[in-house]
């Protein structure tokens, strides 16, 4: 017995390729979407800022940035490990974008450049305590910074910054008193004949922040006019 069949699949296999054409259309067009943000948002400023070059002065000679000396690298290192970046920042905006100028924590913006030689960015995303981009520029005594991270309100009494002790050890004085000896009076003194004296990561912090001078002239960040 034969049966005759005749049914035409010509519509559904049509209505099948016309949806298999609007997922295709929309897989690419996801694609070239997230593809053109990667390119303009990772891959752009990636490949813009690994060409940037050390300015020279053209008629000084000097150049600028300058790497920082292998102490400084690893102060920045203990920089980031006690969170200092949550509190302080490290740009100087515009003169028409903020008063960081007239705060005097920079005499310009501060451009990409500035950061080239800088193992991470510590840009930060508060400031609770002073801008930190200028501040070797602002305050050059190494003993000033240890004072400050042993006792922080010794210097500011209404500063909310913690103590970092633990950055600092107490030793017998053996002969003359180190040279990086902490000057403290009054309670917070160590005892007759011992002395508080930075570990290896405070003298590092400390040459870290003393790098910090980005007072140098670059031509895409003029000073501003007065």
């Amino acid at each position: 017995m034969a049966f005759a069949c005749s049914r035409d699949f010509s519509g559904e296999n049509a209505g099948g390729d016309r949806r298999v054409n609007k997922f295709a259309k929309l897989f690419f067009g996801v694609f070239a979407l997230f593809g053109a943000s990667w390119l303009g948002l990772v891959a752009y400023p990636y490949i813009t800022f690994a060409g940037l070059q050390p300015n020279k002065d053209p008629n000084t000679g000097a150049v600028a940035p300058q790497g920082n000396p292998g102490t400084a690298d690893q102060g920045a290192r203990v920089f980031a490990a006690n969170g200092c970046v949550y509190c302080h920042t490290q740009f100087v905006r515009d003169r028409n974008e903020g008063s960081d100028i007239e705060r005097g924590w920079g005499e310009r913006r501060t451009v990409a450049r500035d950061y080239m030689f800088d193992r991470q960015v510590f840009l930060g995303n508060a400031r609770l305590g002073a801008d930190l981009t200028n501040v070797g520029v602002r305050q050059s005594d190494p003993q000033w910074y240890y004072r400050l991270l042993y006792d922080p309100q010794s210097l500011h009494p209404a500063s909310v910054m913690p103590s970092f002790r633990y950055l600092f050890r107490e030793q017998r004085v053996l002969g003359q008193i180190s040279a990086d000896a902490l000057k403290l009076n009054g309670p917070g003194a160590p005892p007759d004949g011992y002395e508080i004296v930075p570990t290896g990561d405070g003298k590092a912090i400390v040459a870290y922040l003393l790098s910090l001078k980005r007072n140098y002239a670059l031509p895409e960040a003029p000073k501003p006019a007065e």
